[in-house]
């Protein structure tokens, strides 16, 4: 699916379950705790942190759709359109970064 195809899931989705969608400021908070669930999950299986019991089971996957989610619905209640803002986004960093990771020494494998 695009990414135009799912904000309209997300759009319909809202409609017909959720009712309406939370206001703009509500969805940030969601957004902020759904991103510290993604963290949460990477300090303890790719980070230093140890694991505890609730922990066992969580989806990474699952957790990233849902920062996907909530940034679908403020794309969606804000009026923009994420294909469009993704490929100016892309457009903009190969511009600016054309060579800037290249030439950055500490990105560079001395073999």
């Amino acid at each position: 699916m695009t990414i135009q195809e799912a904000q309209e899931r997300v759009d319909k989705w809202i409609k017909t379950y959720g009712v309406r969608y939370f206001n703009e400021l509500t969805n940030m908070a969601i957004l902020t705790e759904e991103v510290g669930e993604v963290a949460r999950i990477i300090a303890r299986r790719y980070g230093e942190q140890s694991s505890k019991p609730s922990d066992e089971g969580k989806d990474l996957g699952d957790e990233l759709a849902d920062v996907m989610w909530v940034v679908m619905c403020l794309a969606n209640q804000t009026g923009i359109d994420l294909d469009a803002a993704l490929e100016r986004n892309i457009a903009k960093k190969t511009q600016r970064d054309a060579n800037r990771h290249k030439e950055n020494d500490k990105l560079i494998t001395k073999h």
